[in-house]
């Protein structure tokens, strides 16, 4: 199966929650497992990496 990382690089900004909502949508339409880089390219290099869920994007969009 293919997999794909999203990575935000700053703090918060409008708009965000729903660009990384609609790379997770489309990912798993298209096939595809979904991961989340947290606390940007640090954790990149950390290895702060998670598969994102359907619950974890909605919770997301709604706090």
């Amino acid at each position: 199966m293919k997999r794909i990382g999203v990575l935000t690089s700053g703090g918060d900004t409008p708009g965000m929650n729903c660009a990384i909502r609609s790379v997770f949508k489309t990912g798993v339409a298209m096939g595809m497992q979904v991961m989340g880089i947290y606390h940007g390219y640090r954790g990149l290099i950390e290895g702060r990496v998670d598969y994102l869920t359907h619950e974890a994007v909605e919770n997301k969009m709604h706090k």
